[in-house]
């Protein structure tokens, strides 16, 4: 599909985002003029409501048509996404060949943010979640090789508006592979299996992955990766990655991220109940959200030094699985008593921190993991959790995800919730067993793997990279992390490598 930038001459059909502002009645009634309906009648069936849609067509026969898309009181980044995703995919088998964006009626301080917006969304409301369904026999006519997408936008900003949309279509396309990722079974994407498509992403995009095989898993001490692991007939793998150059001559600021990448989570021993176990599929959000993250930032060539580790497990019952009770190693030297099975989680971010630092030593560390369904009862499913103890890189995550719409809360960090880790027989307990402040206890659990490091922070991300929405029957992948983890960069990259 072609993407381009236009000022004057619209497509065939076009969608008009409207927001509800002051202009809305003045904006109506000279669209209703230039259409040759009555003002008051088009007025009193299109309030602008969030995700709303009208269309309007030409009356002189031509297959002219346009459609007026509604954003509600706010036309902000995260708005005109949802709005846009939500059209695309209700329209996705009607829309024609060459389709226009008319993002004019908006203000023009937010044209440039509207186009990455509104080309990221209508991509992904293109997406098709039947992995495994014998294809249609007719494909929509949009988003095919010969279709086009023209934005029309006001004169003086198209050349930013040529980045913008650039930019939005190199996130859709990571994104979408990222929901085929989380939104695969189980046995379609064991630990091998992601690793082989992590492979092939990273020549695609232009990023460096290694696969450190069970035999090096095993040398190298990384051994709760390998408990975690050990019960599968699958074996755990870790996945380092890397983009941009390593070198102390320049000031290239370099980030460390760590993603959980359990590709199945029974609970082990610790069997979780049968009731939505089949959701367990998603349990590697975490590390979806950092290949993604490298994926857009490889593309964008963004001038930055990224190192990741995917620890990649798969959490199974049988006679080889890690028992309640096991003391183990650690890629840290800290031995661990595995009180739940099911607090797999932070066992493999733990090894998979220590790794990462024991490689590198980034300006900022950073892991994200579906670690904890405490989480989700402490704040829902608007807000990941943030857990750091440095309050300049909370700021610059927070605003980031704000901006973005991917929202983080932070939780607290303090010392007296480590005390529940004690354990009478090794350095650490990888679970309390109170029924309260879990999210923060794993937090702390991390916090002993992460090396002191000054700018470090978990998030916590349960309750976002998979849940409801209208694109989906169950339960499906929402991408989360991706934008808000770049976007983390590009603010992080314009203060020269200072959190402030």
């Amino acid at each position: 599909m072609t993407i381009r930038i236009n000022d004057k001459k619209a497509p065939d059909a076009v969608v008009a985002l409207m927001a509800q502002t002051d202009q809305l009645p003045a904006q109506l009634t000279d669209i209703a003029t230039r259409a040759g309906i009555d003002a008051a009648t088009l007025q009193n069936d299109f309030k602008a409501e969030a995700k709303e849609t009208t269309i309007l067509y030409a009356g002189d026969g031509s297959p002219r048509r346009m459609y007026l898309l509604g954003l509600g009181k706010k036309s902000g980044f995260p708005e005109v996404l949802a709005a846009m995703r939500a059209f695309g995919h209700r329209y996705k088998a009607k829309l024609p060949a060459r389709l226009g964006i008319d993002l004019r009626l908006l203000p023009s301080t937010q044209v440039t943010r509207s186009v990455d917006a509104a080309v990221t969304g209508l991509l992904l409301g293109q997406y098709d979640i039947g992995l495994y369904r014998k294809p249609a026999d007719e494909k929509p006519v949009f988003g095919s090789a010969k279709s086009a997408l023209e934005i029309l936008v006001p004169s003086a900003q198209m050349a930013e508006a040529e980045h913008a949309a650039r930019r939005g279509a190199v996130f859709a396309e990571a994104t979408k592979q990222i929901f085929d990722w989380v939104n695969a079974a189980g046995n379609r994407k064991t630990p091998q299996m992601i690793a082989e498509w992590v492979l092939k992403a990273g020549q695609e995009f232009g990023f460096k992955a290694t696969i450190m095989d069970t035999a090096t898993i095993q040398k190298e001490g990384l051994e709760l990766l390998w408990t975690v692991g050990k019960g599968s007939p699958h074996p755990p793998l870790m996945l380092w990655l890397e983009y941009g150059t390593k070198t102390r001559k320049t000031k290239t600021p370099s980030l460390g991220l760590v993603g959980k990448g359990v590709t199945f989570d029974t609970g082990g021993i610790s069997i979780k109940p049968s009731a939505n176990m089949q959701y367990m599929k998603s349990d590697m959000g975490g590390a979806a959200a950092v290949l993604g993250a490298f994926m857009v930032a490889a593309r964008l060539d963004l001038p930055i030094r990224l190192v990741g580790a995917i620890p990649l497990a798969e959490n199974m019952v049988d006679g080889l699985a890690v028992k309640p009770g096991d003391v183990v190693g650690s890629f840290a030297g800290k031995t661990v008593e595995i009180t739940d099975t099911d607090a797999e989680g932070r066992l493999v971010l733990a090894d998979g921190l220590a790794y990462l630092l024991k490689k590198e030593t980034p300006d900022a560390l950073l892991d994200l993991a579906t670690l904890t369904g405490s989480i989700i009862r402490a704040i829902g499913t608007q807000a990941a959790g943030l857990f750091s103890k440095n309050d300049a890189l909370v700021n610059n995550l927070a605003q980031a995800g704000e901006g973005c719409g991917e929202r983080l809360w932070r939780m607290p960090l303090w010392d007296e919730y480590g005390t529940d880790l004690k354990s009478d027989v090794a350095d650490l307990r990888n679970f309390t067993g109170k029924p309260m402040a879990e999210s923060i206890s794993a937090a702390k659990f991390l916090e002993h793997f992460t090396g002191e490091h000054p700018a470090w922070a978990h998030l916590d991300i349960a309750g976002m990279a998979f849940g409801d929405s209208e694109f989906a029957q169950t339960k499906s992948a929402t991408g989360y992390g991706i934008r808000l983890l770049v976007e983390f960069m590009e603010r992080y990259l314009t203060n020269e490598g200072k959190l402030n």
